[in-house]
């Protein structure tokens, strides 16, 4: 894989959502989405503000070094309002070492008000795209705690799938954590191509 793509933005938008390039802009809304017990009720604890904005700075800092990762995603609202920060979606290579590395993941995480819209899906088929068709990657992944449905349900619209045998005990939650069972989900590049003329 080269060291760095460069993906025009006109594939990373549909009418209703785009994937970007973080800004500081951005860090506040995040900040507020990482402290939101109900968004982060799968992940082992809240982030403080300096804790999302570090992690907003290393997401913005992949990007710039490989012209992909985990993308600032806006909300493009009718009627020519400005564009609305929702959270990120994109495809990131997992730091943690996991039984199925090495890997790249898609996944996302958006504030509350926009769950339940679509949002997620659209935006992650742009990501899922992106890694296919420009990275041509051979596979791409998905993982989160097994109570996660809706983030179960989003891997599920995109084609992934799951076997018991993948759950997996995420390393870097500690032990005896409710968060720790995970669950894989999988695609590969010819599953996806199979199905991509029917989206």
């Amino acid at each position: 894989m080269p060291a760095h793509v460069h993906i025009p933005e006109s594939e990373l938008r549909t009418n209703r959502v785009r994937l970007r390039q973080w800004t500081k802009a951005d860090f506040e809304p995040f900040g507020a989405l990482n402290c939101d017990p109900q968004v982060m009720r799968h992940f082992p604890a809240l982030l403080s503000r300096e804790q999302s904005d570090a992690h907003a700075s290393r997401m913005r800092a992949l990007i710039e070094e490989r012209g992909w990762g985990f993308w600032a995603t806006d909300w493009l609202q009718p009627g020519g309002a400005d564009p609305q920060f929702i959270g990120f979606v994109g495809i990131h290579v997992p730091i943690a070492e996991l039984p199925f590395s090495p890997c790249v993941e898609i996944g996302w995480r958006l504030a509350r008000p926009f769950w339940g819209k679509g949002l997620a899906s659209e935006a992650a088929q742009l990501a899922m795209r992106a890694g296919f068709e420009t990275l041509k990657l051979p596979e791409i992944v998905s993982f989160t705690s097994r109570e996660n449905l809706r983030s179960r349900a989003v891997m599920q619209r995109l084609g992934m799938h799951s076997r018991p045998e993948d759950h997996f005990d995420h390393p870097a939650v500690p032990e005896g954590h409710p968060v720790r069972p995970h669950c894989l989900y999988r695609i590969t590049r010819d599953e996806w191509l199979a199905q991509e003329p029917q989206r």
